[in-house]
């Protein structure tokens, strides 16, 4: 449940490319004030100081340019509705102690789904044998396909979405899974490999990594059975495009079926130019990973909670920019536990013994825990010796003090 505003306190939201009801809804519930009007960039640049907080989807770019006009007015975060930021520049945002937020798991399941679905389609050439149905053309021998059970996928990029994809294509498809990932997930159920072996073992390969780096170039390629099926719902620039469009058209490989492309139009209706539409051994899709209209609602609810959350009371989950909790920052810490008078000024005292002992807060958690009473914990980056805790049990509202 999220805190809500005091109506003389106001908080204004801009969502520049639009929310389903239901994330508008989150909004005002929390008592946040949402603005759905598009602006363009000079409508942003001379605006935006007047917003705490800025959500996008794909559509609007958020320039340094941008975020330096914020910077100097109100704006605190900017949020994604989606997954991927690209679209914007966290290192300046980062700069500017803006906070970059976005909801990865509103589109895990779509996702995962397109994904079944793509290997699917270019194992059973549905798509080439609609397109010859729809121009009057039946073509049965020619579209003879393979199917997925009890073939071995292997998955790089055992995230959210690998994850979920696994556990289809395990209990569906009786598929055996292979993954790699910087990161092993041991508890997943999937059987983690070298990339080399995921590469050479595998009948299906589907890609989950995001980012821009190549995972997947000549080296790779040329590793592959010739009969493997490559499946793409990460990025177009995670494949090398130039060796991949080689592979297919030489048969090295069995085909590629792709949601993502290096360069996207970015126009509805916008011609698409990418040169893997000349293959027949190829699915394409225009990038509807999250296209679904569960996901959609479900981003847009996540992507309000995660946002109010931090508007409201602090909270950094989904943070791309900043560490979501303090165990990501892998720096030591110590625990101080205080109970005291829930008065003002006690922070600042308790606060002034730290620094004058040169300790560092790293953070601090308050609540209630009797009427006129409150339990703190201090989370700190150096460990207090007996003599500073005796300096805090002499500041009058403190009750008591524990390590």
């Amino acid at each position: 449940m999220l805190l809500t505003l005091k109506e003389s306190l106001v908080v204004k939201v801009l969502l520049n490319d639009g929310l389903e009801q239901q994330g508008l809804k989150v909004f005002q519930d929390a008592g946040i004030e949402v603005d759905t009007k598009k602006r363009d960039t000079a409508g942003l640049l001379s605006e935006i100081d007047q917003f705490d907080a800025l959500v996008v989807r794909s559509a609007t770019k958020v320039t340094r340019e941008i975020i330096e006009a914020g910077a100097k007015g109100k704006l605190k975060i900017i949020g994604r509705a989606g997954v991927g930021y690209d679209n914007i520049d966290a290192a300046a945002a980062s700069e500017h102690g803006i906070v970059v937020k976005i909801a990865p798991y509103g589109s895990t399941n779509a996702v995962a789904e397109l994904a079944i679905d793509l290997m699917l389609s270019i194992s059973r050439n549905t798509p080439q044998a609609h397109n010859s149905l729809k121009n009057g053309i039946w073509l049965k021998k020619r579209f003879e396909g393979k199917e997925l059970a009890y073939k071995t996928l292997g998955i790089i990029g055992c995230g959210r979405i690998g994850q979920k994809l696994a556990n289809i294509a395990k209990r569906g498809f009786d598929m055996d899974i292979l993954g790699y990932d910087l990161y092993p997930n041991q508890e997943s159920g999937i059987k983690y490999v070298s990339k080399e072996e995921l590469i050479q073992k595998s009948d299906y390969i589907s890609v989950h990594t995001g980012g821009k780096d190549i995972i997947i170039g000549e080296k790779e390629l040329s590793q592959m059975k010739s009969t493997t099926f490559i499946i793409n719902t990460s990025r177009g620039n995670n494949i090398d495009q130039t060796a991949l469009y080689t592979a297919l058209k030489e048969k090295k490989i069995g085909g590629y079926a792709t949601d993502v492309y290096k360069d996207e139009p970015k126009i509805e209706g916008d011609p698409f130019n990418d040169k893997l539409k000349e293959l027949d051994n190829v699915v394409l899709s225009s990038h509807l990973g999250a296209s679904t209209v569960e996901a959609q609602v479900e981003t847009s609810t996540e992507i309000a909670r995660v946002l109010s959350s931090y508007l409201l009371c602090g909270d950094f989950v989904n943070a791309v920019n900043a560490s979501e909790n303090i165990e990501v920052e892998e720096k030591p810490v110590f625990t101080l536990f205080i109970h005291h008078k829930d008065i003002p000024g006690v922070f600042a005292n308790i606060d002034k013994v730290l620094a004058e002992n040169n300790i560092n807060i790293r953070a601090n958690y308050s609540r209630q825990i009797n009427v006129g009473h409150a339990i703190s914990v201090y989370v700190l980056h150096q460990q207090v010796t007996q003599e500073i805790i005796t300096q805090l049990k002499a500041i009058p509202s403190i009750c008591n003090v524990k390590f």
